[in-house]
């Protein structure tokens, strides 16, 4: 368990899969550059929660909600976190999914929806991100969703099945479903997270395709940086051409 002056910014994990490079210039030597996309990308998660909470008929919709898992020692914010209301069926249903056979029910684990204070009944929690462009290539955007649902699961004391990532283009939500796998590639990229930060250490540049869209590019330098040159072997080669 961490301590709270340990924990990290859940958003640090989608830099971390993105680019260790990255990760480590923003987190660590606290570089940041703004362009045209993270421009757009922070306008549009402050409009989302600047949003006031809603109700609808068995759905409450709240936006900005505060995340914290102590197990994974991260902090952050959601940007919607949906709650959906279970019917009489359903939850019987999700308690006997959860509940062991023979175990008594009033002892059952609270994986069947969660308790939400001021809200009679159980909710099933489904949290949404929100993204400026286009699904990527790469899992971070799934890793930093997942890394919410593990929050919410810790703090709510429920399972969470799945969410969504909301892409302004082609804007339509993404399912993500939380499978184990991406669940253990979560825990390890937090665990390597707190590593990445103790150690003080920016790895060196690899220059990548992905790096044209990234707002460091200026400052990292991948071109020039990520080349190894060794002068002793460029100078016997200029030997040799004489």
């Amino acid at each position: 368990m961490y301590a709270e002056d340990e924990l990290l910014p859940i958003s640090a994990l989608q830099h971390l899969v993105f680019c260790p490079r990255q990760c480590a210039l923003i987190h660590i030597e606290q570089l940041w550059s703004e362009n045209v996309f993270t421009a757009e990308g922070r306008g549009l998660h402050e409009k989302v929660h600047e949003s006031e909470a809603e109700s609808r008929p068995g759905v409450r919709i709240v936006r900005g909600l505060r995340l914290r898992s102590l197990a994974l020692g991260l902090v952050g914010q959601a940007d919607v976190v949906e709650f959906h209301r279970l019917s009489g069926v359903e939850e019987q249903r999700q308690i006997a999914a959860v509940v062991p056979e023979g175990l008594p029910r009033n002892d059952m684990a609270d994986g069947a929806g969660a308790a939400v204070p001021g809200l009679p009944g159980r909710w099933r929690v489904f949290p949404v991100e929100y993204k400026r462009g286009k699904p990527k290539l790469d899992v971070c955007d799934e890793v930093q969703l997942c890394a919410q649902a593990l929050c919410l699961e810790e703090m709510l004391g429920t399972s969470i099945a799945n969410g969504a990532l909301f892409y302004g283009r082609p804007r339509r939500r993404q399912e993500v479903e939380f499978t184990e796998t991406l669940r253990q590639q979560t825990r390890e990229t937090a665990g390597k997270l707190h590593e990445l930060l103790r150690s003080g250490q920016t790895p060196k540049a690899a220059y990548a395709k992905k790096c044209e869209s990234c707002s460091l590019l200026e400052r990292c330098l991948p071109k020039i940086t990520g080349i190894k040159k060794n002068i002793r072997h460029y100078l016997s080669q200029a030997g040799t051409d004489e």
